[in-house]
């Protein structure tokens, strides 16, 4: 069982930047596929970026050019900053890793982007 924790939400004003991190309780060897989501109340959940342990990686038209997904050195933690951020981006954001020994979730974490 692999568990996954997220970090570095929080309250930030329009423009800002956070980081958050998703870390995993367990190095996997394999494919595996780190996917970030975002979901408010009564909206549909968005796929917001994701990379794969090769280093591909895949954004929402929404978010280009504004955040960026990474790995950690230790390869346990994968990194969304989020640069420039909008009223529109508040939402719960969560992690997910999809692995050939199972689907993982995390608890999620509340970004919100007010002044």
């Amino acid at each position: 069982q692999v568990e996954l924790v997220e970090s570095g939400g929080g309250l930030v004003q329009p423009g800002g930047s956070l980081r958050l991190s998703c870390t995993a309780s367990t190095r996997l060897t394999g494919y595996q596929l780190m996917v970030w989501y975002r979901q408010t109340p009564g909206k549909q959940r968005e796929q917001v970026a994701d990379i794969s342990n090769f280093g591909t990686t895949n954004y929402a038209d929404s978010v280009k050019g504004r955040f960026t997904i990474s790995r950690g050195d230790n390869r346990n933690t994968v990194y969304l900053q989020m640069n420039n951020l909008k009223p529109e981006d508040t939402a719960v954001y969560s992690c997910r890793l999809v692995h050939e020994s199972g689907d993982y979730w995390g608890q999620g974490t509340q970004v919100t982007v007010s002044s």
